[in-house]
């Protein structure tokens, strides 16, 4: 028990290692970014006696280090700061819009996962059939299409030609679940199409090199049937792997939703982020892009204390 409170009290240090390097390169990649922050937010008919009360207003006065303090600070405890455009809290702007953006990856998630666990399984039993051949051909069609081009896609035959789904994911607060469910169906599937492909083939993968084990082929010296050797020898032996995969692929859920936001006009982050560095809104884009990070790297750490508790010989590696 020791040791494994001592491998993730490592990996958790880790993560906070790794945020705290994310979140310089973030405020300091904004810094970076050409032009002046306070003549982008108020126009070039500025006066320089407005700019200047701004610049003070903003803190750009004071050295840019002293600056990151302050934000890093602030968002230790939640406070982003002020949206440069709306005046509003970066907190409240992003609330509603991180919860939608969390259904949504749920709704992707409950169907992907099951789906892909269970196709792994199948195509593993069938390897070198034709079902595997074209369960390959259609995997790797999915997994090298880009998202946009996958939304669009499903927006022209179960939108516009069939007029089956919204093509625009808006929504509503007085909408009903089996409403909202219909309306954000599209970009659900748009990720659920992406995902699915990658986590099918790595539980392919991870169940067929287990075949190959001395206990497997015992199993089946003993007239097990192939489906009872997989699912009673090989899967809870392949969870492992299967779990890193998963939880991977959740954090690309989470954090890879903003081209699929963008296409179904979806009030998420992703969207917010996009419309926040079109009107240049700073304080937004560095919460954002601090909030993908946290949620990538937690659900990296997630994966990692998976892995460790399913394998034996991670949590003792002596």
């Amino acid at each position: 028990m020791g040791d494994l409170l001592g491998l993730v009290l490592k990996r958790l240090g880790l993560g906070l290692v790794t945020l705290l390097v994310v979140s310089i390169l973030i405020f300091f990649a904004v810094e970076l970014l050409p032009g002046d922050i306070a003549e982008a937010v108020l126009g070039q008919s500025a006066t320089d006696e407005t700019l200047a009360a701004l610049r003070e207003q903003l803190g750009l006065d004071r050295p840019a280090i002293v600056r990151y303090f302050d934000w890093l600070g602030g968002a230790v405890v939640g406070d982003f700061g002020v949206s440069l455009v709306s005046g509003d809290r970066v907190t409240d702007a992003i609330a509603d819009r991180f919860l939608n953006t969390l259904f949504l990856a749920a709704y992707a998630a409950v169907i992907a996962v099951p789906i892909s666990i269970f196709l792994g399984v199948v195509v593993a039993l069938l390897r070198n059939t034709v079902f595997d051949r074209v369960a390959n051909v259609v995997t790797l069609t999915s997994i090298s299409s880009p998202e946009f081009f996958l939304g669009y896609i499903l927006i022209l035959y179960l939108a516009v030609k069939t007029n089956a789904f919204p093509a625009i994911a808006s929504l509503s607060g007085d909408m009903t679940f089996g409403e909202l469910l219909h309306r954000t169906f599209l970009p659900a599937l748009t990720l659920v199409l992406v995902v699915t492909a990658h986590m099918m083939r790595m539980t392919r993968a991870a169940i067929i090199n287990l075949l190959a084990s001395p206990y497997i082929e015992m199993a089946r010296l003993k007239g097990m049937p192939p489906w009872k050797v997989i699912v009673k020898h090989a899967l809870p032996n392949a969870w492992a792997p299967i779990i890193n995969v998963v939880a991977l692929n959740l954090a690309y859920l989470i954090t890879g939703v903003v081209l699929v936001e963008v296409v179904f006009v979806y009030p998420g982050v992703g969207q917010l982020l996009v419309d926040a560095v079109s009107k240049r809104d700073f304080p937004i884009v560095q919460a954002c892009c601090l909030i993908f990070a946290a949620t990538f790297i937690l659900l990296n750490l997630a994966a990692d204390v998976g892995a460790i508790l399913t394998n034996p010989r991670l949590r003792h590696p002596k």
